[in-house]
């Protein structure tokens, strides 16, 4: 058995094939600046990947925040520790993933648009209010809904 072919095609894991080894292989192809043996494609694709990834994190977790917020804030009546606990996790995982990447905080008003009417639509389900009964765009500002001691008075 030629050596050098075992070491050749045991270094060249297959994306499709083994994604974990073909992550540590690129990783230290890259720590080892190898660019020209380094899978460039792959490796782009896949960041354009994590960054898609942790822009739909952002955007669900406002879209149950929100949700939450909303029921909090119409029946209060019907508030909980199940509600309590899901809007602080929300919260606290927000600002984990806002930690991680701070460049996602520039994103947060504009997701705000974009999970709200999904939120509204959630609420209306969930309390059997009319959509109506809800505002048609988001009444709470990026700084409200990350904000651990806001909490929406009652309507």
């Amino acid at each position: 058995m030629d050596l050098a072919k075992t070491v050749t095609s045991s270094q060249t894991t297959p994306y499709a094939h083994d994604f974990h080894a073909w992550t540590e292989q690129q990783a230290q192809l890259l720590r080892q600046g190898q660019w020209a043996e380094a899978d460039m494609e792959h490796i782009a694709e896949e960041l354009d990947t994590l960054g898609a990834s942790e822009r739909r994190e952002l955007e669900s977790r406002l879209k149950v925040l929100l949700l939450h917020l909303l029921k909090w804030q119409y029946q209060p009546d019907q508030r909980s520790s199940n509600w309590i606990g899901t809007i602080d996790e929300q919260r606290d995982q927000l600002d984990s993933l806002l930690r991680q990447s701070p460049s996602l905080r520039r994103l947060v008003s504009e997701y705000l648009d974009y999970a709200y009417p999904k939120a509204r639509r959630g609420a209306s389900r969930e309390t059997g209010l009319t959509p109506t009964k809800f505002p048609d765009t988001c009444p709470y500002s990026a700084q409200d809904v990350l904000d651990s001691e806001f909490w929406p008075d009652s309507q």
